[in-house]
């Protein structure tokens, strides 16, 4: 028993995948924020043209 718990603490295998799995969610999670704030920038960039179109159609 505890060769086999001394091998299963000394095995690196998994902690590759891991980190890369880590790495990942991390960046996916960068990735959304960043365009959910760019989503938000031209949700109100097309609001103005809307507002400003509207404007001129009315005069």
């Amino acid at each position: 028993m505890k060769s086999l718990i001394s091998r299963f603490a000394k095995d690196e295998s998994g902690a590759t995948a891991i980190e890369y799995g880590l790495i990942a969610g991390l960046l996916s999670i960068v990735i959304v924020a960043a365009v959910g704030a760019t989503g938000t920038s031209v949700t109100g960039i097309f609001d103005t043209i809307t507002g400003k179109l509207n404007e001129a159609q009315t005069q």
